[in-house]
């Protein structure tokens, strides 16, 4: 029995432990759940794969809650992996490689640059058009599905570009759900939003007289999501807004127990529900549009270019400085992953465009233009460490 359990252990479990261990995995699951999701989703099964994501589960007429599998997915379950980002940002921000102000900064100018400048570009395209309401379109970042791509890299990218990558997303997030709620949202609640900055200070309360359970402020954050979700703006900034609220001490027992469920069961399902698009016969004429045009020149090269120059202006004016072990090429090609918009993108695609024909060639262009940011920027800071460790190398002899 003894020697059947190692057997078990040795081949079974421990290659099981080791794929779950390696960086690269979440990236791994996310591509083949995104392929596949694509896949059913032009497949003989469409109807009922799209059917499934969109059907009504159940109904209130007293709580308001999401009642979708699409929208429990995206507004419930999300919310707990911006908890989980919004605690390690804390942390790198206290103690780690964001704990210094110039430092601190630079996230914020760079997320600033990879919205102004992908705007303006859409802009050029599509100001004088139809399409001029969907300049807020190529502004998002999908931190999601961009950390997967980075986390490809292994070990080949500086933990540095991950800590900067997730700051960035979060505040190109927040910036993409300010211009939602501000551009896009038809009206806010404002009794829902009342209470939710009540239940913030309750939380700030909290941590200022020191409450240690962390259920405790799990159950109050709770109730943050289910205002800030009735307010109107979106209720993955609850996860956020927790985060800050969440002591120290508590913040690595939390990432440690969050981790895994966030990114082994959340995040696949998130990449599945969200890639379910159904491609159209004539995808070669709907691709040139100048929607089309402006939402993939908006993300592939409007986002590294405001994220670069937005950056190398703050280093530059001693405004904001670079993380150590980080240059200006991977600088680079972070801002490449970053022109990932998918899900933000997707969703203000949605509420810019009523019509389901341009919204269609919107979708498909953020698709397009995701899977060549994606692709560019991988294959960049691979290409870069390749070069790097040559460079190091022949140092050394």
């Amino acid at each position: 029995m003894a020697n059947n359990d190692s057997y078990i252990d040795k081949y079974v479990l421990s290659p099981i432990r080791e794929f779950l261990d390696d960086s690269r995995t979440v990236g791994v699951v996310l591509l083949c759940c995104a392929v596949l999701s694509i896949w059913l989703s032009n497949s003989s099964a469409a109807a009922s794969y799209q059917a499934f994501w969109d059907n009504e589960l159940f109904s209130s007429p007293v709580l308001h809650l999401p009642h979708t599998p699409l929208h429990i997915i995206n507004d419930a379950l999300m919310a707990l992996f911006f908890l989980l980002v919004g605690m390690e940002i804390k942390r790198e921000l206290l103690d780690g490689e964001l704990s210094d102000v110039q430092k601190g900064m630079l996230p914020v100018i760079a997320a600033l640059g990879g919205m102004v400048v992908p705007a303006f570009i859409y802009f050029l395209f599509c100001g004088n058009t139809p399409f001029s309401g969907g300049w807020g379109i190529p502004m998002a970042t999908d931190i999601a599905f961009s950390l997967g791509i980075l986390s490809l890299l292994g070990k080949k990218a500086p933990i540095s570009i991950r800590i900067l990558l997730m700051a960035l997303a979060i505040i190109d997030d927040l910036g993409g759900i300010v211009t939602i709620a501000i551009f896009y949202t038809k009206g806010l609640n404002g009794m829902f939003m009342g209470l939710a900055g009540i239940t913030l200070l309750i939380l700030v309360a909290m941590n200022f007289f020191k409450v240690r359970r962390g259920y405790s402020y799990m159950i109050v954050g709770t109730l943050l999501w289910y205002f800030v979700y009735n307010s109107g703006v979106h209720a993955t900034i609850a996860g956020v807004l927790l985060a800050f609220t969440i002591p120290m001490r508590n913040i690595n027992r939390m990432i440690h127990a969050y981790h895994d469920p966030v990114s082994f069961i959340i995040l696949p399902v998130f990449a599945l529900a969200n890639t379910a698009i159904t491609l159209p016969g004539d995808l070669g004429h709907m691709l040139h549009t100048p929607l089309t045009y402006a939402l993939i020149c908006g993300l592939v090269i409007g986002k590294p270019l405001g994220i670069f120059s937005f950056s190398y202006l703050a280093v530059k004016t001693k405004i904001g400085a670079l993380p150590d072990h980080m240059g200006w090429r991977h600088l680079l090609g972070m801002g490449m992953i970053a022109g990932i918009g998918f899900t933000i993108s997707i969703f203000i695609v949605t509420l810019a465009f009523p019509g389901d024909g341009v919204q269609s060639i919107a979708k498909i262009a953020v698709l397009i233009a995701s899977i060549l940011s994606g692709v560019i920027g991988y294959v960049y800071l691979r290409f870069l460490n390749k070069r790097i460790k040559k460079a190091v190398s022949k140092a050394n002899r």
